[in-house]
């Protein structure tokens, strides 16, 4: 099906964060329709969560306060990628921020997006092997949680209230299964 025709496009609010924008689309079907979507700042900055992997049956996930739900929540280590860093350099510099572990190998497993109908957000996962411990400053206002799971605890895992991330869920599976299919 050919994509809708964007007749106009304004943005309706901004924040320090967030940027909101209104489209006028019209469909193949002559049909109209008013959309409103989080849009980024076209920072050029890309976005990344890194699945840290001691083993091919461990992992390490953190614990930080999450403004969204406004209580502490389990996810993977994530962030953006800073000027000037490539993908893995900015996946290794957020996990060793927020995890205290570096990586001497990464790989892309997927690029995500959280809500395509409503933001244009993109986020990249990447999986972390061969970790050492090191620590960087990062701009976290506390010290995270840091936790190792096993993947044979996954179905309990997606149960418990503090872990409610879809993208986390998805890349964990997703990291099993290739794991799996590789051994």
């Amino acid at each position: 099906m050919p994509k809708p025709t964007v007749v106009s496009s304004k943005e309706v609010a901004r924040t320090r964060l967030f940027r909101i924008e209104e489209m006028q689309l019209r469909f193949s079907n002559g049909e109209e329709r008013t959309y409103e979507r989080l849009a980024g700042f076209n920072s050029g900055h890309a976005a990344v969560m890194v699945l840290p992997l001691l083993d091919d049956r461990h992992f390490v996930m953190i614990e930080e306060y999450a403004g969204g739900t406004e209580d502490y929540q389990l996810s993977l280590p994530k962030g953006l990628v800073e000027p000037g860093e490539d993908l893995f350099e900015g996946a290794n510099r957020e996990l060793m921020e927020e995890a205290g572990y570096g990586a001497r190998k990464l790989e892309l497993l997927t690029e995500m997006t959280l809500s395509p109908n409503y933001m244009t957000h993109r986020m990249s996962v990447v999986i972390a092997r061969d970790l050492y411990e090191k620590r960087l400053e990062g701009d976290e206002p506390e010290q995270l949680g840091v936790h190792i799971f096993s993947f044979d605890e996954l179905p309990e895992l997606v149960k418990r209230a503090n872990f409610t991330e879809a993208r986390a869920m998805a890349a964990l599976y997703m990291a099993r299964d290739l794991l799996h299919a590789r051994a």
